[in-house]
C-alpha cells in the first residue's frame, strides 16, 4: 500500500528559523490522524508544506507520491487545506465561491456545487455574498470549497474554530465520512475532546519534530488504599 505522506527528516525554513527540524511522518491511506503540540511547535507549518503552499529545505517530503521538492503542484492537485484563512471571494456568494474553485479543479457539473453547499448546510444562504456570511458560515464554506475539489487528501488547521454545534456537526460528520469517500485526513487541533473522538491516530509535534506521546502514568497508590492495608 502506498502512502499518502512521506516525510524523512524534513527541514523547513521561515525565513532563518527551522519551524521543521527534522520531522519522520508517514500516513497511510484512508487515515485520520491528529496533530497535537504546544503553540509554535510546528503543526501549522506542518500542513501548510503538505499543502505545497511552503518549500521544504532539506529532506525528503512526498505527497501522494509526488515529491514537494520538485513537483509541488502535481501534489497540491488532489489536496485540500481548510485553515484560518478561508480564501473565498468576499463580492461572490457561495455559490459563486464553491463554482469558482470547483471550475479551478476542472468540475464542469454544478451538481456537485450544490451538494457541497447542502452537504456544510449553506442551501439557505446559497446567494448570501461571502462578506455578509458569519465567521461559523465562512467557515463551512471554506469547507464546502474543499469538498467539491473531492480531495484525497484532506488538510485541516483548528477546523473547530469559529463553529457552533451546527458547524461543528457538519464537520465531524465530514471527517468520519471521509475514509469511506476515499480521504485521507491530517488535523491539527488543540480541541482534543472532540478531536480524539474522531482521529484513528494521534501524533504530537514539539520542537518542529514528531515526538512520542508519552502514555500517562499509571496511577499510585492512593491515601483510602494506603490506610487500608
Amino acid at each position: 500500500m502506498s502512502l499518502v505522506v512521506r516525510l524523512r527528516s524534513l527541514v523547513c525554513l521561515l525565513g532563518r528559523f527551522p519551524a521543521l527540524a527534522g520531522v519522520d511522518l508517514d500516513v497511510a491511506p484512508g487515515e485520520i490522524v491528529l496533530v497535537t503540540g504546544p503553540n509554535g511547535a510546528g503543526k501549522t507549518t506542518l500542513v501548510r508544506v503538505l499543502a505545497g503552499l511552503l518549500a521544504p529545505h532539506s529532506g525528503e517530503a512526498e505527497v501522494r507520491g509526488h515529491d514537494l521538492f520538485t513537483d509541488r503542484r502535481a501534489a497540491r492537485r488532489r489536496t485540500a487545506l481548510v485553515g484560518h484563512e478561508t480564501y473565498c471571494y468576499d463580492d461572490l456568494t457561495a455559490t459563486e465561491n464553491v463554482r469558482f474553485f470547483a471550475r479551478a479543479a476542472g468540475v464542469r457539473d454544478d451538481g456537485p456545487v450544490r451538494d457541497a453547499l447542502e452537504r456544510v448546510a449553506l442551501g439557505p444562504a446559497a446567494d448570501v455574498v461571502h462578506r455578509g456570511l458569519s465567521a461559523g458560515q465562512r467557515r463551512r464554506l471554506a469547507l464546502a470549497v474543499a469538498l467539491v475539489r473531492d480531495p484525497e487528501l484532506l488538510l485541516l488547521d483548528e477546523p473547530h474554530a469559529g463553529l457552533d454545534a451546527t458547524g461543528r456537526a457538519v464537520l465531524d460528520d465530514a471527517v468520519r465520512a471521509a475514509p469511506g469517500e476515499g480521504r485521507t485526513v491530517v488535523m491539527v487541533s488543540h480541541e482534543l475532546q472532540i478531536a480524539r473522538t474522531l482521529a484513528t491516530r494521534e501524533v504530537r509535534v514539539d520542537g518542529g519534530q514528531v515526538v512520542p506521546i508519552e502514555a500517562a502514568p499509571a496511577p499510585g497508590p492512593t491515601a483510602a488504599g494506603e490506610s487500608g492495608r
